[in-house]
Order: structure tokens, then sequence, then C-alpha cells
């Protein structure tokens, strides 16, 4: 054997280097593109058309009833018979509506959330029609803040459905929608920045690949509550629906919308639910990785993880069933207050907490088990107090003085006048016009015709 060959035979033994997901993904063929970016837009309304009839269902349960039943087999093709209805349903548009923008909002909101499942890492490498790839459509180095950005945009649609309708009770929902977006946009964004520390990347591919020692819904436990909670404020889900309370605001902010573009705003409030259960899987609960096993498992490989991620996608999804059919409606200043002085604070703390573990362990220090678990302690303290110590009563001078409650009631030894004084003009006004028409035909009698 020549001396060249001899040196090129462990070359090509070695056989090539295995791919990235994104070098993966660079090199799909234009027909996988198209055949994973139509599947991820049909994965939104397909979950939608399902999560409703299992939402009517569960809370049914819950509520000891039997939830529909009437169209279909136990009655799981209602979802269906909707959606083919309300296409076919009066568009009514108000008079005083801005008719451009009432005709937008309602695509400014569905359509953002189809778009940011793109970024959502379904699975492994796989191979489909012979082709080398892996289940998502991008993988950006900033595929965190595409998720983020999508499901924010959102809210512009609604605050503009708000204001086109010229009604004042949506007008109030958008108000409240923007304020409350705002204020769990900024818990959620918190939540996550602990995450980023602990992978050193804002890929949502290698967010996965870094959870392979272990999730992050335990390493990162307060981090997890508070997306957890602020992902229920960000899509106006109950306890926190105040956007479209129905006790307060009619509808809320879809209360002038019918047919189609009610059915989109309908779309998009379950779609979002998709999009922050799935993201909440990919940053906290492994993404695709089934438990205590390896990479290279079995498990891990193939189509079997597409099982898995969806698996743990509605187990969130399940808790906003179950919070719907479990907790009361916040009043407006309770919701404010929780996000303001309770998420946020705590969020800010275990956010330096977490950059001090992480520098002194880059330092050789303590390990990451005791930092985390004294930084959990501490931030419990001070949610704790947050919520325990009582806030300053500011007394109002001009209050009106109640009775046996905290509302306004009228004393008990209150005397009802007989008589008011519009009543005595009225009464005073009856007999003048009354004694008119005496005068004049008593005139007439004497023959003067009231003429002196």
């Amino acid at each position: 054997m020549s001396p060249l060959l001899a040196q090129a035979g462990p070359l090509l033994a070695q056989g090539p280097e295995p791919m990235t997901r994104a070098q993966l993904l660079a090199d799909d063929p234009f027909w996988l593109i198209l055949l994973k970016a139509v599947v991820i837009l049909l994965i939104g309304p397909i979950l939608t058309i399902f999560l409703i009839v299992w939402e009517r269902k569960a809370v049914g349960r819950m509520q000891n009833r039997p939830g529909p039943n009437r169209v279909g087999p136990g009655g799981y093709l209602q979802s269906l018979a909707d959606a083919i209805k309300l296409p076919f349903k009066e568009q009514i548009i108000p008079d005083t509506a801005d008719r451009k923008v009432y005709f937008l909002a309602p695509v400014l909101s569905a359509v953002p959330a189809l778009i940011a499942l793109a970024a959502i890492p379904f699975g492994p490498e796989v191979s489909i029609f012979g082709e080398r790839t892996v289940l998502q459509l991008v993988d950006l180095p900033v595929g965190v803040l595409v998720i983020l950005a999508c499901s924010s945009i959102g809210v512009y649609g609604i605050v503009l459905a708000g204001w086109s309708s010229g009604s004042p009770y949506p007008l109030l929902g958008g108000l409240r929608s923007a304020a409350q977006v705002i204020s769990y946009e900024i818990a959620m964004g918190l939540s996550i920045v602990a995450v980023i520390l602990y992978s050193g990347s804002l890929s949502t591919g290698a967010i996965v690949d870094a959870q392979q020692s272990g999730w992050y819904f335990y390493l990162l436990l307060p981090s997890f509550v508070i997306y957890v909670i602020s992902m229920v404020g960000e899509t106006n889900r109950a306890p926190f629906d105040l956007p479209e309370a129905e006790s307060e605001l009619v509808g809320g902010f879809h209360t002038e919308y019918s047919s189609m573009k009610f059915a989109m705003f309908f779309l998009a409030e379950y779609v979002n639910m998709v999009i922050v259960s799935a993201f909440a899987t990919t940053l906290f609960l492994g993404g695709w990785k089934f438990p205590f096993v390896s990479a290279d498992n079995v498990l891990n490989t193939g189509w079997w993880p597409v099982l898995w991620f969806f698996a743990k996608t509605f187990l969130l999804l399940f808790g906003f069933i179950w919070l719907r059919g479990t907790l009361p409606r916040y009043r407006y200043d309770q919701f404010m207050k929780l996000g303001w002085k309770v998420l946020v604070p705590a969020n800010l703390v275990w956010i330096l907490v977490i950059a001090t573990v992480r520098a002194v362990q880059n330092t050789g220090g303590f390990s990451t088990g005791k930092g985390l678990v004294i930084g959990g302690v501490v931030v419990v303290v001070i949610v704790l107090l947050a919520l325990l110590l009582p806030e300053k009563e500011i007394r109002d001078t001009e209050a009106v003085p109640v009775t046996g409650s905290d509302y306004p009631l009228p004393p008990l030894d209150l005397a009802v006048p007989e008589t008011t004084p519009r009543r005595k003009a009225l009464r005073a006004k009856a007999r003048t016009s009354k004694k008119q028409p005496e005068a004049v035909s008593a005139a007439g009698k004497d023959g003067t015709d009231g003429v002196l």
C-alpha cells in the first residue's frame, strides 16, 4: 500500500462529521421547507378545534354537567360545526367603526400567533422522504426573542379592535389588555433571563440541548412558576380574563365583532395558548427529550420525541382549563398588584441570585444546588413579605358614611319625605293650568270674552 493511501485510510474510516441543527435546516430543499410551513400553520387551527371541545367537556365535568354532547359521537364534532357555522353568520359592522382598522385588527391578532411556532423545536434529527432534517422550521440565534415578539404583537390587534369599534365597552377592554400585556410581558421576559444565563444561548434548539443534564423547571423553579403565571395573564385567560369580562364589559374588545372576524379572535386566543405552552415546554420541561434517559436512547431518537413534546404541551394546556374551572376572576387592582409588586421584584431578585451563582460557580465556589436552594429561599421570603405586609391606608376625607358594611348605605333612621321640591312644582303647575280654562269660560259667560 502506498504511503498516501495509508494516511488517507483513517480519514476515510471516520466518515462525515455530524451536522448541527442550523446546518441541517440550511440544507433543506424547497419542497421540505414548504411542507414544514404548511404543517406548522395547520397545527394552530387543528389544536384550536380540539382544545375548545376538550375545554368545554372538562369544565362540564368539573361543574357536574355533560358539556357538548349533540354533534358527532359524544359531541366531539361540536367545534367543527362551529367552525363551519361562523363564516356564514351575518357580519354586523357599527356605523361609528373605523372600517379599515376594524377589518385589520383580527388579522393582526391571528397571524403573529401562527408564525411564532416556526421557531419551536418539535423533535431531533429525522428522515423525511429520504431527506435528513430536524423537526423545526427555523433555528435562529435569537429564536427566544422572535417568539416573545410574535406573542407581543397580538396585543396591537386587541387594542385596535377596541378603538376601531367606536363603542365604550370595547375601548375599555382594549385599554385593559394593553396594560395587562405590558405588565405581564415584563415578568415573562425576566423569567426567561435565568434560562438564558444557564444555557448560554438564545436559540431554542440550544436551550433544549442544554437540559440534557437536568430540566430547568426544578433547577430554576421560581422562573418556571413566574412564567406559568405570566403566560396565563399574557393570553387573557381566566382568572386574568379582564379585557373581555362579560360581567363588566359585555364581551370586552370583541363585543362589536361577529362572523369570521370574531372567529379569528377566538383562533388567536387558543393558538397563543398553544404557543406559550410549547414555549414553556422548550424552556423548562426539556423540550422533546424523554426524562431520565441519555440523548442517544431510542426514546430520544426518531419520531418518538414528538409524542413527548406534545404530551408536555397538553399537560400545560390542561392547566389553563383547570384554572378556568377553579378560580374566580381577579379584580383589576389585585391583578396589577400581582404583576408589578410581586412577580417583577421577585424576578429581579432571582436574576441577581442566578448571576451570583453562575459567577461563583465559574470561579470554583460552592455547588449549583446549594446556591439555587439559598436563592429560592430568598425569593420566597421576599414574595411572602410583599404579600403579607399591610399597605399604607389613605383616608378619604370626602367619603360617604357607611353603616354596617363597606358599601355606602342609607342610615337606618332615614325619614323619607312625603314629597319633593319637583313634585311641589309640578302640582303647582297643574293647579295653574286648571285655573286658566275656568277663568276663560267664566269670562265668556259674562259676555266680555276675557277683554277688559
